[in-house]
């Protein structure tokens, strides 16, 4: 038996920094034989509701008690507007993305009640997903178990006219795109300074992309040498010596590309997995349904796809 010890508030979006821990147990199973293994693995399994809730100090409120910034209004407008159009009663297996505007699509399915939500499984991108998933006393899933998601949720970096996304500036984008190409729907939601024409207009430091760490020199050379970034960089953790490492163990590189090679996503998607050691590419192309964009003004501006062309719509604040 093992104890672990951490404060999961250092990681989420909480409005309180007081101390709070929880401790995790974690037993070791005795070995199994083959023909054990075999006969559960034909077994369906059911998910088990995590029974654990994390102690919140008396200073914490939920975010919708907070002031919030213009920006993060915008945020929980999108949020809170995608959830309502989109996680519907019928919903039974949602993936919850990753990023600074997913605390606020959790706080509103939540807000749908214990009776809606006993019955739904929420699958996690990440570790911060995971936890506002454990901390709202949601089940908690895992793909290997749900391998088709009725709704996935997620933030993005950028949007384009075409509903292409950068995402991984918090490398996730791995199991983001896995989430996303298993759901039914893949929605998006951001605030406006997402909202773009082109990928790289706002979202300057580049295309995230997530490298065995092997072979990250020599993925740098090829981007700079042969796909033309040559301004491509590994990705430098803030609060540790040395680079980002994800939730997988590999590194993060980013490469900005020209506007003119920006306008054709797909083509620099395609390129770069051609890679040896490249494991993903934050590009996520024809792959949303709907993107959602919190605005100042407190409307939503909507791009969803119908048929083959993206519509534009306002929601006007009621």
């Amino acid at each position: 038996m093992s104890l672990y010890l951490c404060n999961p508030h250092k990681f989420l979006c909480c409005p309180s920094r007081a101390t709070s821990f929880r401790i995790f147990v974690h037993h070791h199973r005795p070995y199994s034989s083959a023909k054990t293994h075999l006969a559960s693995a034909q077994t369906p399994i059911t998910p088990i509701p995590r029974p654990v809730t994390m102690s919140v100090s008396a200073g914490a409120v939920p975010i919708a008690t907070i002031k919030l910034s213009a920006i993060e209004q915008s945020k929980r407008l999108a949020a809170y507007t995608a959830v309502d159009k989109h996680i519907l009663p019928e919903h039974k297996v949602i993936g919850i993305g990753s990023g600074s505007t997913v605390p606020y699509v959790v706080e509103r399915i939540v807000a749908q009640g214990r009776e809606l939500n006993k019955d739904r499984v929420f699958i996690p991108t990440g570790f911060q997903s995971k936890e506002l998933i454990v901390m709202s006393n949601l089940n908690l899933g895992d793909v290997d178990q749900f391998p088709i998601i009725d709704v996935t949720i997620d933030g993005a970096d950028e949007v384009d006219l075409d509903l292409n996304c950068i995402k991984g500036g918090g490398a996730c984008h791995l199991r983001e795109k896995v989430l996303a190409e298993a759901a039914k729907t893949f929605i998006v939601v951001a605030d406006y300074r997402k909202n773009a024409e082109y990928l790289g207009t706002n979202f300057t430091p580049g295309v995230p992309v997530e490298v065995v760490p092997f072979a990250y020199a020599q993925v740098l050379r090829k981007l700079h040498s042969v796909l033309g970034s040559p301004n491509a960089t590994l990705r430098m953790a803030k609060a540790k010596a040395g680079p980002v490492v994800t939730d997988n163990s590999n590194f993060v590189i980013d490469a900005p590309f020209p506007r003119k090679m920006m306008m054709d996503p797909s083509t620099i998607l395609a390129k770069i997995k051609m890679l040896t050691g490249v494991v993903e590419v934050g590009l996520f192309c024809n792959m949303a349904q709907a993107a959602y964009f919190g605005n100042e003004d407190g409307s939503v501006t909507v791009k969803r796809k119908v048929e083959s062309k993206v519509v534009e719509e306002s929601i006007l604040p009621s």
